[in-house]
């Protein structure tokens, strides 16, 4: 369990660096992705390891892996601002 826990804070350690080294203009700061990461992938391990039970560590890592992805690309901002006409123009 307590390996399981390792590799799933590690799994998310390593979407979220692969995140800021791809969008790191489209990112808030560094700690907070990096904490994302970790939160999601440790969340996601709980949440699969709590449904499937004990001996699935492959589909725990599986669900840590997408709800860490999934709690990163909620940080992501517009890559350009939206420019928005006047009401007369």
């Amino acid at each position: 369990m307590i390996l399981e826990a390792l590799g799933s804070a590690l799994l998310g350690l390593l979407l979220a660096w692969v995140a800021t080294q791809r969008l790191a203009h489209r990112l808030p700061t560094r700690p907070l992705v990096f904490s994302t990461g970790i939160a999601g992938a440790l969340f996601g391990d709980f949440v699969t390891h709590s449904a499937l039970g004990p001996g699935s560590v492959l589909l725990s890592l599986l669900g840590a892996a997408i709800v860490s992805a999934a709690s990163l690309s909620l940080l992501l901002r517009p890559a350009r601002r939206l420019r928005r006409r006047s009401a007369t123009a």
